[in-house]
């Protein structure tokens, strides 16, 4: 039986919390694309690939001064596409440097293919995780 999409965002769940090595990648389609629409500037809002993305976010993740400690998911919906699903989540995380809590809101549309995630498109509150990094 296929991975559901709900079962896939699930397991993406799990990899944010107790793990500080390097992503494998090994829920990713080898030809996933991730849009991140809303990125900051300079920040790279589309990868291609997963390589290209695991390029990227490997280091970006090894520097990354938060440790997240929480993810409550607010909804899901689906669409008329059995293999696609949007979810409304928030983030808590907490500073490495300050040892603050803040929480962030996500919005993203997940597509599953094969088992693995062929599209990952999240919408961030970038504000508020500008913030949470102040």
């Amino acid at each position: 039986m296929d991975t559901t999409p709900r079962e896939l965002f699930q397991r993406v769940q799990h990899e944010w919390f107790g793990r500080t090595d390097a992503l494998t990648g090994e829920l990713l389609a080898d030809d996933v694309v991730i849009e991140v629409p809303f990125a900051p500037p300079g920040r790279p809002n589309r990868f291609d690939g997963k390589q290209q993305f695991l390029d990227f976010a490997n280091p970006q993740r090894a520097a990354f001064p938060v440790r997240f400690d929480a993810c409550r998911t607010i909804a899901i919906h689906d669409t008329t596409d059995p293999n696609t699903i949007v979810v409304e989540y928030e983030l808590t995380g907490t500073s490495t440097r300050t040892q603050r809590q803040a929480t962030a809101a996500f919005v993203v549309i997940l597509t599953v293919r094969d088992g693995r995630i062929a599209v990952w498109r999240e919408y961030q509150n970038a504000l508020a995780i500008q913030q949470a990094l102040a």
